[in-house]
């Protein structure tokens, strides 16, 4: 009995985790749009499930801000502001600065040359996706990108974060991506750049290729209240 419990929960825990990830990906991909509202009864349905792992899922989504949550009326698409992205921006710009001043460059791309190989094959996917303005193809390829990168240079709590801000960033940016004439113009290809300066080992480089990263989301960001 034990036995048929934990697999139970096992199962429960994996249909939570998937109903998540494809919440997430309707919310990536603008088909769930900022302030639209659903129930977990509406998402059984949609997804052909009990409400638990659904309930489940929403609550995880609302941790990572993706989701509010009204006890009445149920859940919907968190809205975030040009200034909370102007603050995701540099929270990540702090916490990547002093992970490369800290960080052992040419120790760590000799200890973890062939996750860097990885890291790399996601850098030209990216890239290619940003200089032809394949949105949709360039979001999972870019957040794969910074996670894989960010797991080879720091532990996996500040990695995990990074990660979180990075899809709350893209979360903001879609519906105004999306709708954009200059798109191409918009999405950042330096994903190459980034991992070449990493493999040399000198951390100025990066932290250069870094800072013009930045600087392209916060002109994004100018360009938007303009």
């Amino acid at each position: 009995m034990r036995g048929t419990g934990s697999s139970t929960a096992v199962t429960r825990n994996t249909l939570r985790q998937q109903i998540a990830d494809a919440l997430r990906d309707e919310v990536l991909a603008g088909r769930l749009r900022p302030g639209q509202e659903f129930t977990v009864k509406q998402i059984a349905e949609q997804y052909g499930v009990s409400a638990t792992p659904v309930r489940e899922a929403l609550v995880d989504l609302s941790a990572q801000g993706l989701l509010d949550s009204d006890q009445h009326r149920g859940f919907k698409v968190h809205r975030f502001s040009v200034d909370d992205y102007r603050g995701m921006v540099e929270a990540r710009s702090l916490i990547v600065d002093g992970i490369f001043r800290r960080v052992d460059l040419r120790g760590s791309t000799g200890v973890h040359g062939r996750a860097l190989e990885s890291v790399r094959r996601r850098a030209e996917e990216a890239a290619r996706a940003a200089r032809v303005g394949d949105l949709n193809i360039l979001i999972g390829y870019d957040l794969r990108f910074w996670h894989e990168l960010s797991s080879v240079v720091a532990n996996r709590y500040i990695s995990d974060f990074l990660h979180r801000l990075r899809v709350q960033a893209w979360v903001f940016a879609v519906p105004y991506l999306r709708s954009d004439t200059e798109l191409r113009d918009w999405l950042w290809s330096g994903h190459e750049d980034l991992v070449d300066a990493v493999t040399s080992g000198d951390a100025e480089p990066v932290r250069a290729v870094i800072r013009a990263y930045n600087d392209h989301a916060l002109a994004w960001a100018d360009r938007l209240e303009r």
